[in-house]
């Protein structure tokens, strides 16, 4: 055979075996997708992010978004029971409780009864679990998986939960409702009561874990500062942070993300604010990624409760022109939308979050990828 032929064959057939080592890759994770049990999983929440506000990653900065990552993509629906368009209270506590429940709702069905939550379920099975947010820890989302409220306002007593909560590692602002109270009660003694290491100053990860303790990180007197005030990678630091105090456990984690200004951003009708709080929460979703890939047994689902502002991804308009050579966020309301908001799943278990669904069964749907 001559020797370019035979070189052309020796580059055919690694060529195939190429292509068979990438297949089998794919249909090893795509078994692992369907049938492979998870012991951790990462809910993380972009508050008031739909598509488009999603689609911001992939026009607005040079990384190639974390989405692309995700190979099992649903959709949610997500109307509470007094309403068709729904706030974070309730959108929160149908992810965590698997109750669909009114407007403002924390942590209780539509009847105001406290319902068990996922991070409570998965505390009682002795796993870690973690909060963080870039709003006060008080705020509607993060309270709705530990604290059980009539009304989303009533922040004085969702931070009178938090210390006897079983929550081991949290993060974001707050510090105004739990030391500077009109009560005169200071529940950051408390917090210290229940074995957190508090700190009020810097999100500084110690030398090494102490295990046998909690840790609280609560830096802002409400919510954290925007992006464009210098907050700083808080949340994708912060999220590496837990997961890598949390995965200690044997017995696993929960842990939950929010990147809570991108909705902030939507009620301001503000397209520089939403897009910076984008990146930020991508870089966010990265950390999980990361750490899922090389765990292997951790279930990762990236979501929003809503979306905010009726956000388009418009043709600009140049001297009076419009032109498909430039896009300008534009906005329909000041308040959230009634859209079906995109879950994207990747780990053991990821497969049963195709589809379209109710909001409330992502609840059910991490039970039935964990079998609880």
């Amino acid at each position: 055979m001559p020797k370019t032929a035979l070189r052309d064959m020796k580059k055919l057939l690694f060529l195939l075996a190429t292509i068979l080592v990438v297949q089998s890759c794919n249909n090893s994770y795509q078994q692992m997708a369907i049938r492979k049990k998870p012991k951790n999983v990462i809910l993380l929440i972009g508050d008031g992010m739909g598509l488009t506000q999603m689609s911001t990653a992939f026009y607005y900065q040079d990384k190639t978004p974390s989405f692309t990552r995700f190979q099992h993509i649903g959709l949610h629906q997500n109307e509470p029971t007094d309403a068709t368009i729904t706030d974070s209270a309730a959108g929160a506590t149908a992810f965590s409780t698997g109750y669909k429940s009114y407007n403002s709702a924390i942590g209780v069905d539509k009847d105001t009864i406290a319902r068990e939550t996922i991070l409570e379920m998965a505390a009682a099975r002795g796993q870690a679990t973690g909060v963080i947010a870039t709003s006060s820890i008080t705020h509607a989302t993060p309270a709705s998986f530990f604290a059980h409220v009539a009304n989303r306002g009533m922040a004085d007593e969702i931070a009178a939960q938090l210390p006897a909560a079983p929550v081991d590692f949290f993060a974001g602002g707050g510090i105004e409702f739990f030391a500077r109270r009109k009560d005169g009660k200071n529940y950051l003694d408390s917090l210290a009561a229940y074995g957190y290491l508090m700190d009020t100053t810097a999100l500084t990860k110690p030398a090494a874990w102490d295990y046998s303790k909690k840790y609280g990180y609560l830096l802002a007197s409400d919510g954290m500062p925007k992006m464009s005030e210098g907050r700083g990678d808080f949340l994708p630091e912060a999220t590496a942070m837990a997961i890598d105090f949390l995965s200690e456990d044997k017995d696993g984690f929960f842990l939950m993300v929010e990147g809570s200004q991108i909705d902030w951003g939507g009620h301001a009708n503000d397209g520089d604010y939403i897009i910076e709080e984008v990146k930020d929460f991508d870089k966010a979703i990265d950390a999980a990624l990361d750490f899922a890939e090389k765990d292997g047994n951790t279930l990762v689902i990236v979501t929003a409760d809503h979306e905010t502002g009726g956000m388009s991804l418009s043709a600009a308009e140049v001297r009076m022109q419009r032109t498909y050579e430039h896009i300008n966020p534009t906005f329909s309301t000041g308040g959230h939308s009634a859209t079906l908001i995109p879950v994207y799943a990747y780990g053991p278990g990821a497969a049963k979050f195709m589809g379209i669904y109710q909001n409330n069964d992502i609840f059910g749907l991490m039970l039935q990828a964990l079998r609880w």
